[in-house]
């Protein structure tokens, strides 16, 4: 579980949550989120196809949202409209040993690829497709965590 603040125009880049199920709620701000699931799930070569679920900015209040292992916009980014904050609750964890380590995406345009496809669907437009190749963040990319120092939570 986590409460992520970010500034004004500050980005989280495209990551995933592999295997994992996370509920999210914008606490108070504006972001913009932009995010996709893979095409086929069970491709791995990249770069990787992926369809456009989300493309929008909220504004606090709004409902929570819940992204799945395989739906949901699982992969995504964060830009802050506004200074904002959003919590999230992830299940299960992040862990390495288990295979559930963050990755970061760089997104390309649909048309970067076209020939790579070998069959496309006519109900989905290219508009709604990206290729996604995996990255290393940018050096500036700086998560500083901070301990809970609340009350004491009891299972």
């Amino acid at each position: 579980m986590g409460i992520f603040c970010l500034p004004t125009s500050a980005v989280i880049p495209l990551h995933n949550h592999p295997g994992m199920t996370v509920f999210s709620k914008l606490l108070y701000g504006s972001m913009h989120v932009k995010a996709y699931d893979w095409w086929d799930p069970n491709d791995v070569k990249e770069p990787r196809l992926a369809k456009l679920v989300v493309d929008r900015t909220f504004s606090a209040p709004c409902e929570p949202s819940v992204l799945y292992p395989t739906s949901g916009g699982n992969i995504h980014a964060f830009t802050a409209v506004t200074s904002c904050a959003f919590l999230d609750v992830f299940a299960p964890p992040y862990s390495n040993e288990d295979g559930r380590h963050c990755s970061y995406y760089q997104d390309f345009p649909f048309s970067s690829f076209k020939g790579s496809l070998k069959e496309q669907s006519s109900d989905i437009r290219e508009l709604d497709l990206a290729w996604l190749e995996e990255c290393q963040p940018a050096d500036d990319y700086i998560v500083k965590g901070a301990p809970y120092r609340g009350p004491r939570i009891s299972p």
